[in-house]
């Protein structure tokens, strides 16, 4: 077989950790590999690579994407997607293997109802894809949140400050729950629950009282904080280079009415694309792994169509378009088990 594989939205830790699973797995079959650059834009602009034992020597522990990455969305132009198929049948592909989130899952599922033998791997910090139980880089994005809110600890008990720590999330807590839980943060604020601020400022004078005068919350990008006279305060956006709402600020936006509230001082710590970068942890190699294989095995059988995810402890796959569109937001009891610790 000639397999083709591109990696597309953001970057993440666990990337090239799948790309040398496809490539190994497909190997030991005699298969050969080709690294489209650019994710779904180097499909339509002609730009792939052979991939070679040499180019993923040391691929496991590096984070990124040898491929490289874009946002730009082939749909939005017929004459980009006429060039993508062109190029695909010209070099004789036999299937393309796309990993990727949310929007590149929407991106395979069209080009696959066109007819492209399409597989997909679940790829994005947020873990938001839905019909997995994790998507690569989400463990390693935790780690990193949880360190970066075990040393904000120190400081803000040392100044006897408010903490805030906005992560990444753009339409689900994932990020901020699991990292606020193993952080002991006193609350943590979700895109899937609207929290009152005047519970905030509750949760910093409790605390006082019990000689704690210092609180952590940690803040999804997308979370909604509910004012007096409900009022909803929202995290500022844009649209970036690509039409995509740009989220962020909603740190500084909280940080701002708490200080109105109270006779705390406030500090934001904004993560952003720290939470994307570094090695990846051994969860995420081992799921990038198991992924990787799977989608090769598939890609063999002419199973195509499927988006391969982590069920429990097992690899299974589901039709693309089963989960396209989608988004799995973080469920009401996980939410309960947070709040025991609020405050």
């Amino acid at each position: 077989m000639k397999i083709a594989v591109l990696t597309g939205g953001g970057d993440c830790p666990g990337l090239n950790a799948a790309i040398r699973a496809i490539a190994k797995s497909a190997w030991a079959e005699g298969d050969e590999v080709h690294g489209i650059l650019e994710g779904w834009a180097g499909l339509a602009k002609r730009k792939s690579i052979l991939l070679s034992h040499k180019k993923i020597s040391g691929l496991l522990t590096l984070g990124g994407t040898i491929l490289g990455t874009a946002r730009i969305n082939p749909l939005k132009s017929e004459k980009s997607i006429q060039a993508a198929e062109k190029y695909f049948r010209e070099q004789k592909f036999d299937a393309l293997l796309s990993i990727g989130g949310e929007g590149t899952l929407q991106i395979a599922a069209e080009f696959y109802r066109r007819g492209m033998p399409v597989i997909c791997i679940p790829k994005t910090i947020d873990n938001d894809t839905w019909g997995t139980d994790y998507s690569i880089g989400f463990d390693t994005a935790v780690q990193i949140a949880t360190e970066a809110i075990d040393r904000l600890h120190t400081t803000a008990e040392s100044h006897q400050r408010v903490m805030i720590v906005e992560v990444m999330g753009r339409h689900a807590g994932w990020i901020a729950l699991y990292s606020g839980i193993a952080g002991g943060a006193d609350a943590i604020l979700i895109p899937e629950k609207v929290f009152p601020i005047i519970r905030l400022c509750d949760i910093v004078k409790a605390r006082a009282k019990r000689g704690r005068k210092f609180s952590i919350f940690v803040v999804s990008e997308d979370a909604k904080i509910e004012l007096e006279g409900k009022k909803i305060l929202e995290t500022p956006s844009t649209r970036d280079e690509y039409g995509d709402i740009k989220l962020g600020g909603i740190g500084e936006a909280l940080a701002t009415e708490l200080r109105r509230r109270s006779n705390s001082e406030v500090r934001v710590t904004v993560l952003g694309h720290v939470q994307r970068g570094g090695t990846p942890t051994a969860f995420d190699r081992i799921l990038a792994t198991r992924l990787g294989v799977k989608a090769v095995e598939l890609a063999r059988k002419k199973d195509f169509g499927k988006l391969v995810v982590l069920s429990g402890n097992e690899i299974q796959t589901l039709p693309i378009q089963k989960s396209a569109g989608k988004v799995k937001q973080v469920d009401a009891e996980l939410q309960k088990v947070a709040e025991v610790f609020f405050g």
